[in-house]
């Protein structure tokens, strides 16, 4: 009888590295797919296709991202669908959707150049090609080359996912049947990422390093102390970019050359783009109420888009009470906010995923879309509205004493000595313009600033009865400056009471509700800046964030007025200089602000009020 052959062992020299391993087994409950999508440039864009096995007839709900899509859509190693894919897509391929993830043009594994939020094609971008024709051009391979779709797709996303989302609504391709843009980039000047009202948000410089440079990006490389101190060290903007040699980065050049909202911003508007166009796809808007990085971006293209919506039923707006983002994460809380259950569950079982099934399904079922949708934080609920702002706008004056009141006061004023060398910051120090001290600022407590000499608090009387606002708040505020330049915060907050056994931690605590900035020079206009005469009183008038909140009985409400908002926006020099972003040490200089109240210049807080 013939022996057994001895088995064959592996070479021990043998080159041990593997060319490829495909990490998604035959008993994984999916299918995932990666294709290079031809533009009609000739670009190729990675496209990751993921669906349930078995899937029939589904619709697609797509997505476009700088942020790596291969990554994104393997969050673990795993072969159960819902553990790869972020935790928001799960109620969708749980139910026959096909998911989509593709990156865009010079990202990742997509060919092509990238250029940040690109321009559509006309005056700012000669070539052909844009995100709406990317997304028209992939939307149309998507549906002739998906044997398992319907033909009907969706888009959405968050932040930059938001702004393309709204991108493949210019010229939109058919089969695209409706949007949910999430938290959209629209108004990189106005009140999104790069300024608020004029003030430049610095945090900018590193995002920029760690989206545009392929090799040694990330965060600007000062270190892990206090970004006050790193950033006051530096003195101007150009001063720090030219220290840490972000000259290099197109981006940064770009924000630094364009200080004032000239033609290069106002072309890139995304609302004014979609506003100038008749709007054919149904379109879901959804922001968060202390959404720290995009706040301003869904309501403004809300409010281009709903005065076309004469049926109430192609444009939506959603404001949740969320950061950044948070509406596709566990949303039970906000920093030391609690509200009842995971908001963010709600909002995409309840209501994201009812409007994609009505609009993207074969058998739809019937629409019932909430014109508004809103959280009314305080009262925690959610409430539907038929129009936005709901409340009807009523000024809430500065008054003598450091009050406020609902009757127009006696002429009077108040002053402070504002000093650029010593900023008020926007958090307790040492701030880091990242983590969870970044993601929660706005609703942090603000008596660390409460008591400064160059903070003045207005505080109104205990309230007996809820006071339910609904909308954008809107400030004017009558004030002179001593120098040549301003910049003016205004934040409105809610006082909790100073005794509150229910919830301690919030006793005492002033939550701000709406935060925003205006740079003085841009009283008469955004795009022609011009130098303050000093002394002379200017009405400034700005909105702060869209909020549906309620001042509960016992609570009291509050009106901060500062002149700095530290490190978040860069300095104000308080002299004139032609461009704030290469001013020099020189051109720092202590002023004294003065506000109005009563009278012809009664200083102001509109409050929209809601009468339910």
């Amino acid at each position: 009888m013939a022996q057994d052959k001895p088995p064959k062992l592996t070479d021990t020299m043998l080159n041990e590295q593997v060319a490829e391993y495909d990490w998604v087994r035959p008993q994984a409950d999916y299918v995932r797919r990666t294709v290079m999508i031809p533009m009609r440039d000739g670009t190729k864009l990675f496209t990751v296709i993921i669906h349930r096995k078995g899937v029939t007839d589904a619709p697609i709900l797509f997505t476009r991202t700088p942020y790596n899509a291969d990554r994104m859509t393997s969050r673990n190693r795993s072969q159960k669908i819902e553990e790869i894919l972020p935790i928001a897509d799960a109620e969708f391929v749980n139910d026959g959707y096909i998911r989509v993830y593709q990156d865009v043009r010079g990202m990742y594994g997509s060919e092509g150049d990238y250029v940040m939020n690109r321009p559509l094609r006309g005056p700012l971008n000669p070539t052909k090609v844009d995100h709406s024709t990317d997304a028209y051009d992939s939307i149309d391979w998507l549906v002739k080359n998906v044997k398992e779709t319907n033909g009907k797709v969706g888009i959405t996303g968050s932040s930059y996912l938001g702004f393309t989302s709204l991108m493949a609504l210019i010229d939109p391709h058919p089969a695209l049947k409706a949007a949910v843009p999430q938290s959209p980039m629209v108004d990189g000047w106005i009140g999104d990422d790069w300024f608020h009202n004029g003030a430049f948000r610095v945090f900018g410089f590193d995002f920029a390093l760690g989206q545009t440079v392929a090799k040694g990006g990330g965060d600007v490389p000062k270190g892990m102390g206090d970004e006050y101190t790193a950033y006051l060290k530096a003195g101007s903007a150009m001063d720090y970019a030219k220290a840490y040699g972000l000259l290099e980065l197109p981006t940064i050049r770009k924000m630094l050359e364009h200080p004032a909202y000239d033609a290069w911003w106002q072309g890139q508007a995304v609302d004014k783009l979609l506003g100038a166009r008749k709007l054919t796809v149904p379109v879901m808007l959804v922001t968060g109420q202390w959404d720290q990085e995009d706040s301003y971006g869904a309501p403004a293209v809300y409010r281009a888009l709903e005065p076309q919506d004469v049926n109430n039923d192609m444009v939506s707006l959603v404001i949740g009470p969320w950061r950044h983002s948070q509406v596709n994460y566990e949303a039970r809380a906000l920093g030391p906010l609690e509200w009842e259950g995971d908001t963010g569950l709600q909002f995409r079982t309840r209501y994201m995923k009812p409007f994609l099934d009505c609009h993207l399904k074969s058998l739809a079922p019937p629409c019932d879309t909430p014109p508004v949708l809103t959280y009314a934080t305080g009262a925690n609920r959610w409430e539907v509205s038929q129009q936005w702002p709901a409340g009807s706008y009523t000024p809430l004056y500065l008054d003598a004493g450091f009050s406020l009141s609902w009757i127009r006061p006696e002429t009077g004023s108040d002053s402070y000595v504002s000093d650029p060398a010593k900023p008020v910051p926007m958090l307790p120090r040492p701030i880091r313009l990242d983590g969870e001290q970044w993601r929660t600022w706005l609703v942090q407590d603000q008596r660390f600033v409460d008591g400064r000499p160059d903070v003045l608090s207005y505080v109104g009387p205990v309230l007996d009865k809820p006071l339910h606002i609904k909308g954008a708040p809107k400030v004017e505020l009558h004030a002179a400056t001593s120098g040549s330049d301003s910049d003016f915060v205004v934040k409105l907050i809610d006082v909790y009471p100073e005794e509150y056994s229910a919830k301690p931690h919030l006793a005492g605590y002033q939550l701000g509700i709406g935060i925003e900035i205006f740079r003085g020079r841009y009283v008469h206009g955004f795009a022609t800046p011009a130098p303050l005469e000093p002394g002379k009183p200017y009405a400034f008038r700005w909105a702060l964030p869209d909020v549906d909140h309620v001042f509960l009985p016992g609570h009291r409400i509050m009106v901060q007025v500062q002149s700095s908002l530290f490190p978040l926006y860069d300095r104000n020099p308080q002299t004139w200089v032609p461009s704030i972003m290469e001013a020099k040490s020189t051109d720092y200089k202590a002023a004294t602000q003065t506000i109005h109240r009563g009278g012809t210049m009664a200083s102001a807080v509109l409050l929209p009020i809601s009468q339910d």
